[in-house]
């Protein structure tokens, strides 16, 4: 029960600080808005900073739970890479057009700030996963040693790139399908690391 209760808080929480603001949200709020006493909420958090770092926390893990279900694939490295930069294209974008999750939705749209803490939050995770992924492919025999070692950050980087609208936008104006540009990025990255 007291999961549920700390899970609906933060939820409530993340709602009303996409609405309002971080800033302009109480834990006066926070209390009306989920049916619980101010007293509720201080057994879980001791102020609206530890609630917030829960929310980033929260949708942090939204981003990179699809990676870590590929991280624990039978899959080879090889396989497992591109997965992950597949799901990592995917995370922002639908084939509509329209946001696969609303709470990521609202993170992006809503609160520039608390987006860019989450981000990055996220991408610390991606790169773990990353390593974890390039040094699987160092020891199957997959990668090279030297490129997989310069490879994690950088890979991240440029999957966030697709997430900004400038970068897609330059990408149409270009003559380039989007799909067609990140399945060329995909190749691009693996080749890259390819043992010769």
């Amino acid at each position: 029960m007291a999961s549920k209760t700390r899970d609906r808080l933060i939820e409530v929480a993340r709602q009303l600080f996409a609405r309002k603001g971080v800033e302009n949200t109480t834990m006066l709020d926070i209390a009306n808005a989920s049916e619980k006493g101010r007293r509720t909420i201080y057994t879980y958090f001791k102020n609206k900073r530890e609630i917030h770092q829960a929310v980033i926390e929260r949708e942090s893990e939204q981003i990179v739970s699809r990676q870590r279900q590929i991280l624990d694939s039978d899959t080879s490295a090889t396989g497992k890479l591109i997965d992950f930069m597949r799901a990592r294209l995917e995370i922002v974008k639908c084939p509509t057009g329209r946001f696969l999750s609303e709470n990521v939705a609202d993170m992006l749209r809503l609160d520039f700030k608390r987006a860019e803490k989450t981000r990055r939050l996220a991408a610390k995770k991606e790169v773990e996963i990353l390593r974890v992924i390039l040094r699987e492919g160092v020891e199957a025999g997959e990668f090279s040693p030297s490129q997989a070692r310069r490879a994690g950050a950088l890979i991240v980087v440029v999957m966030q790139g697709f997430d900004h609208p400038a970068v897609t936008a330059g990408l149409e104006l270009s003559g380039f399908d989007r799909t067609d540009s990140e399945e060329a990025v995909i190749a691009f990255i693996v080749n890259g690391l390819r043992q010769n």
